[in-house]
């Protein structure tokens, strides 16, 4: 059985609001223009396993990518606070968190991915 996350402060909330707003800016801003946009970073394995299945599938996306393991961590970690999903890639279709490259690959396999991102 999982544990639910404790509420956020006001204070942390507030903190976290303030911490690269515009990076959030920037993602939120795609989420809004396409329908299928995806977070990464480089060097990642699972970033580019996301991408290729897009690709084969023939969906088309917008990718937004934030440095490496070395660099961009402060953005990224802006990203997953803001997202509340932990890792990379992260996959939205339609304004909505699909999930990371285990899920999107998954939302291809049974078309609802292909289906909700027809034009």
């Amino acid at each position: 059985m999982g544990r639910e996350a404790p509420p956020h402060s006001e204070a942390a909330e507030a903190r976290i609001a303030r911490f690269h707003p515009d990076t959030v800016a920037e993602v939120g801003a795609a989420i809004g223009s396409h329908r299928v946009v995806v977070v990464g970073m480089g060097w990642n394995p699972h970033v580019r396993r996301a991408r290729r299945a897009l690709d084969e599938g023939g969906v088309p996306y917008h990718y937004l990518g934030y440095g490496n393991y070395v660099t961009g961590w402060r953005q990224r970690l802006a990203i997953k606070l803001w997202s509340g999903w932990p890792t990379f890639p992260q996959v939205y279709c339609d304004g909505r968190l699909v999930g990371g490259a285990d899920e999107a690959i998954a939302a291809l396999a049974d078309g609802t991915l292909k289906q909700t991102s027809a034009a």
